[in-house]
Order: structure tokens, then C-alpha cells, then sequence
């Protein structure tokens, strides 16, 4: 991964979000109202963690996020969610 152009602070990270499904595997094409929020996403950068708390989310994870954690952030134009460690619900291993 490249050098990101933002360093979070203590436990928190930034997450560029992967594209919603808008198309079933049949061919059915969904609303972009009834698209949810995408739950899934690269971790782009992460914090150094807390004193009582290290980091165990590192850059590249592949990680599962609730679908309304975090804040979206805009950086060189691309949309990212920075979050809490704690927002993570699972790293996806795949």
C-alpha cells in the first residue's frame, strides 16, 4: 500500500468503503434506495492505539464495520469512514 496523506490519532483508522451491490447475481438491478450503507472495507491507515490498548487492525485488513459507525471523511477527493478500533466487528479473512 502507498503512503496515505493521513495519520489518525490514538484507536482510531480510516476506511476506504467498497462499493455497494446495485445487481443480483440474476440480473435484477436494486434500487439505490433499498442499497444499505456498505458494511465491508479496506483499513487505509491506522492510529498508534491507546497506552492500555494497542492496535490490532493493521493497514490492508480486510475488515467488517456496523452500518452506522464511523464519520465519512473526504480525502483528494475519494470518500474514506475513519472509525474506532472498537467499531470493527471482524477482520475477514479471505
Amino acid at each position: 500500500m502507498s503512503e496515505f496523506s493521513v495519520k489518525p490519532l490514538f484507536d482510531r483508522l480510516i476506511i476506504k468503503q467498497e462499493e455497494a451491490i446495485t445487481k443480483t447475481s440474476g440480473g435484477i438491478i436494486i434500487p439505490s434506495g433499498a442499497v444499505d450503507k456498505p458494511h465491508r472495507g479496506i483499513v487505509m491507515a491506522v492510529g498508534k492505539g491507546k497506552k492500555d490498548e494497542p492496535m490490532t487492525i493493521n493497514v490492508g485488513d480486510k475488515v467488517l464495520i456496523g452500518s452506522f459507525s464511523g464519520t465519512n471523511i473526504e480525502v483528494e477527493g475519494e470518500m474514506y469512514i475513519m472509525c474506532r478500533q472498537d467499531d470493527i466487528m471482524a477482520i475477514l479473512l479471505d
